[in-house]
């Protein structure tokens, strides 16, 4: 089994490999319950979504850990719900069964560009600087995500957006708290630091009650039937939705892509020149994950950027993504306990890797406005605009126009022309919804 992972090309053992599946599961475990919320403003019932979520990620993430051998953990992603909620569903009016036949195409169509290497040949393409900014606004957004989910960060008014949370509060403390158990952990070098501090906060608040405890361990999973297999192909199939299965196929394409090259960049199995070797085996994870999800009831699957907390607890094969998701198949029939543990508890979780993943920015040249602006601006729209793939596709903009602009064409890969034009079609026909 150790062969088969090679194990020992990378350093990993048993022990950090499961330590590593467990924190990625406990701090993707969330989504058991945020995407049904989400696309319950859709019109997809709350009990068969969430069956649908774990299913989703149950496949996508052991073929992760089986086909493609890495530590990431696939999932509906974060983002692409809300769009497919609330623009798609909401604003636009369509019904989620054609949202769905959206997300089929777009998993189609990216299954064909993996398997014919269009995918790996444009992910090559991408400068080493805008691989940096991947990271590090792939940290800064955890970061962000982290300190808004414990409270220390809260939603602020117009003119102020974000403003700081009542420290004051019982579940501030117990976050921050949390945030020095982990960082204590790592700093000395305690095997599992990252999830026993979760464990740790969890503890504390079930004790302080900041957190309820679950009402039942263990539950049979809801009925799949109403909205398994019920997407709407044909109905997608019109001109009018183009704008839609564009911005579903931009958004999943960029994020697949940026969020594999951040946390493999973590993970230490990127090449010399940046690039992560065989990318389109979790490329490949990632299309017919989407293709499975959009048949099974719910939105565009991909690798999750809270893959890094795992990675950073130990994680480095496949084997931890297969016990990330064999404990993803147990949530189906403990739900109830397993997500009881709250954003006070794994938020701190997500703050550090976030700083972990600022490293990077050594890596983008200051000197060079070409270099720097480029990478700026996909480090922070990425957090400022809660979307990992506006602040790629901004970066994929500006890059090649600052280059040709300032008289060095010869520093574009051919492959960026292609990032550039699928970015400024994003931009023009993203559903603003105003």
């Amino acid at each position: 089994m150790k062969g088969f992972f090679q194990f020992d090309s990378v350093g990993a053992t048993y022990g950090k490999e499961i330590i590593g599946g467990l924190t990625t599961f406990v701090t993707t475990a969330y989504i058991i319950v945020v995407n049904p919320a989400i696309l319950e403003a859709a019109g997809i019932p709350r009990g068969p979504s969430m069956v649908a979520t774990i299913l989703t990620a149950v496949f996508g993430t052991l073929l992760m850990g089986i086909y493609a051998k890495r530590p990431f953990a696939i999932a509906p992603y974060m983002g692409e719900n809300a769009f497919i909620a609330y623009t798609v569903c909401g604003v636009l009016g369509y019904s989620w069964q054609t949202a769905l036949g959206a997300i089929f195409i777009s998993g189609v169509a990216f299954t064909l560009l993996t398997l014919v290497g269009a995918r790996k040949y444009l992910a090559e393409s991408i400068p080493f600087s805008l691989k940096n900014a991947f990271s590090v606004g792939i940290g800064l957004f955890l970061t962000f995500i982290g300190l808004n989910e414990t409270g220390i960060v809260e939603l602020g008014v117009p003119g102020a957006p974000v403003t700081f949370g009542n420290i004051a509060s019982t579940n501030v403390i117990i976050a921050i708290i949390g945030l020095m158990l982990i960082t204590i952990f790592l700093l000395k070098r305690i095997p599992g630091g990252m999830l026993l501090g979760i464990i740790g906060a969890a503890i504390l608040a079930f004790i302080l009650k900041t957190a309820p405890l679950p009402e039942k361990i263990i539950s049979m999973p809801p009925d799949i039937t109403e909205i398994l297999f019920h997407l709407d192909i044909k109905g997608a199939l019109t001109w009018g939705f183009f704008s839609v299965i564009l911005t579903v196929f931009v958004m999943d394409f960029v994020d697949t892509m940026g969020t594999l090259i951040g946390v493999s960049s973590l993970a230490g199995l990127l090449d010399k020149d940046g690039n992560l070797p065989e990318i389109e085996k979790p490329m490949l994870v990632d299309s017919t994950s989407t293709i499975l999800a959009s048949f099974l009831g719910t939105t565009t699957a991909g690798c999750y950027i809270e893959s890094a907390a795992g990675i950073n607890a130990g994680a480095r094969t496949g084997f931890a993504s297969i016990v990330t998701g064999l404990l993803f198949l147990l949530a189906l029939f403990f739900a109830p306990f397993l997500t009881a543990i709250p954003p006070e508890a794994y938020g701190p979780a997500l703050i550090v890797v976030g700083f972990i993943m600022f490293k990077p920015i050594t890596g983008i040249k200051f000197d060079d406005f070409s270099e720097l602006i480029p990478g700026a601006l996909t480090i922070t729209l990425m957090s400022f605009t809660f979307n990992i793939g506006i602040g790629m596709t901004a970066g994929f903009i500006f890059y090649p126009l600052l280059k040709l602009l300032t008289g060095k064409a010869r520093e574009i890969h051919p492959g960026m022309y292609i990032l550039f034009v699928l970015s400024l079609l994003f931009y023009i026909f993203y559903p603003y919804g105003g």
